[in-house]
């Protein structure tokens, strides 16, 4: 899946190591832990869309936000796509979530069910919208702080005593509280 060449002679793997490929994962670090781990993956040229939300906030720096909380927040959306990305999410998690009568199952049924693949998908679709509006209030010596956090977030990732569950998760990177 990620050694087959595409046009060029380019294999995925090769697209996702190489440091002058840019790519962005919003929270990298459980994305990068799962392809280092299963498929021997390193990840680089990586922008981390959590950070650079945390970068350009002009107020406590103490915790980042999730997706959720950016898209809401900061996403350039319409009142009728904001509406539509809120419907689309209650009715997947309401597929997924046991507290809501839901079942984790879900995401490995064949065919997937389409409430489960529009949740998985809008977010995505979103990224670069988040990207744009992060991308155009970042400084240069926020930029530099994002790239090499996002590095060091890869590198955390890829440890054998990385754990990606927890409130550790929720805290800012050390020394970004106070800048």
């Amino acid at each position: 899946m990620f050694s087959t060449p595409g046009g060029k002679g380019r294999t995925l793997k090769h697209i996702l190591e190489s440091e002058t490929v840019l790519k962005v994962f919003f929270d990298v670090r459980n994305d990068s832990d799962a392809l280092y781990s299963h498929y021997q993956i390193s990840l680089a040229g990586i922008y981390d869309l959590q950070l650079m939300e945390l970068a350009t906030r002009t107020f406590s720096k103490r915790c980042v936000n999730g997706l959720s909380r950016c898209i809401e927040r900061d996403a350039p959306l319409s009142s009728r796509e904001r509406s539509i990305w809120a419907q689309t999410k209650d009715n997947g998690v309401r597929l997924f979530a046991p507290e809501k009568g839901g079942r984790y199952e879900v995401f490995n049924e064949r065919p997937m069910l389409d409430g489960i693949k529009s949740y998985c998908a809008q977010d995505v679709q979103i990224l670069p919208r988040l990207w744009e509006y992060y991308n155009g209030r970042i400084s240069h010596q926020w930029r530099d702080r994002v790239i090499a956090e996002s590095k060091a977030r890869v590198q955390l990732s890829q440890s054998p005593t990385y754990q990606g569950k927890g409130q550790h998760m929720a805290l800012a990177p050390a020394g970004w509280v106070f800048i």
